[in-house]
């Protein structure tokens, strides 16, 4: 594990995070998940590279967790470490295809016209990723696949409301395009870092679908598998209080440095969610009114 642990570890991301609630043979499992997803989406976001020598990397990948599914020998030391992982827990080619898929949108697409198209991004870079997790964590209900995909909808939609300037820096506008259309935004105005009152009223709409999802993630939680979640359960609580600061700086976003939740905040929800998980108290903490 020594090459997926160095890039979780360097990461420093919130997924990584939620992995110290984990027993070691799952934080190991999902270390593995984590590299692999952290290094498809390093290729196709290296923009220094020709697109079509990105597409290209992304085939390597492709074909590699293949041969790893497959039970052949992979050629990718992160994709090495992560065959046992897929053979314990019977991790299916289809799923990693659609997460490249994913990554892939992003050597394409620019702009997202409706909230239809950005919503098959989130699935394939999030939702899939949370049927991947789900596996390594186990569970007993299958209605936890659809609490896996409403979450990481969920989950996705907050990044895109942290990251408008640094994905506008890379000349991406993931709200869409219709939306803007509606709160009379022009792209330009985003492409230009420029807050107002009416970006402010698009970003709110896109929150209140992401609300949607995480409401949706809540209600969609097995009470049986609500222990084995754990993990998932805190990236929920973190990233349900990273929206709700966005939406008490009325998503100001434009700054230097992206919204962040500070140190001694993501602590306090490791330890709450940790206290919750040992009492037994394991309901969600997140998309409530």
């Amino acid at each position: 594990m020594q090459h997926s642990r160095a890039i979780t570890r360097k990461s420093a991301s919130n997924l990584a995070l939620a992995f110290v609630l984990l027993p070691k043979a799952k934080r190991d499992g999902m270390s593995a998940l984590y590299a692999f997803c952290r290094e498809v989406d390093d290729v196709a976001d290296e923009e220094a590279v020709p697109a079509q020598q990105r597409r290209e990397q992304l085939a390597d990948w492709r074909e590699d967790i293949r041969r790893a599914c497959a039970g052949a020998a992979p050629e990718l030391a992160v994709n090495r470490e992560l065959q046992p992982v897929i053979q314990r827990h019977h991790l299916p080619f289809e799923l990693f295809d659609e997460l490249i898929k994913g990554v892939e949108m992003d050597l394409d697409i620019k702009r997202y016209e409706t909230h239809e198209q950005l919503e098959l991004y989130c699935y394939r870079v999030a939702s899939v990723v949370g049927l991947l997790s789900i596996e390594i964590f186990g569970y007993r209900n299958p209605r936890c696949r659809d609490y896996a995909i409403a979450l990481g909808k969920a989950l996705q939609l907050t990044n895109i409301l942290r990251d408008v300037r640094t994905d506008a820096e890379r000349g991406r506008i993931y709200l869409p395009l219709i939306e803007l259309a509606r709160f009379e935004v022009k792209p330009e105005e985003i492409l230009r870092h420029e807050y107002s009152e009416r970006f402010a009223r698009l970003a709110a709409d896109v929150a209140g679908r992401a609300r949607h999802f995480y409401r949706r993630a809540r209600e969609s939680l097995p009470a049986e598998d609500r222990r084995a979640m754990v993990a998932a359960e805190l990236m929920g609580s973190v990233y349900w209080r990273l929206l709700r600061k966005l939406e008490g700086r009325r998503f100001e976003v434009f700054g230097p440095e992206p919204t962040r939740l500070g140190k001694g905040q993501k602590l306090l929800l490791i330890l709450r969610t940790w206290y919750r998980f040992v009492s037994g108290t394991m309901t969600p903490n997140y998309g409530s009114p």
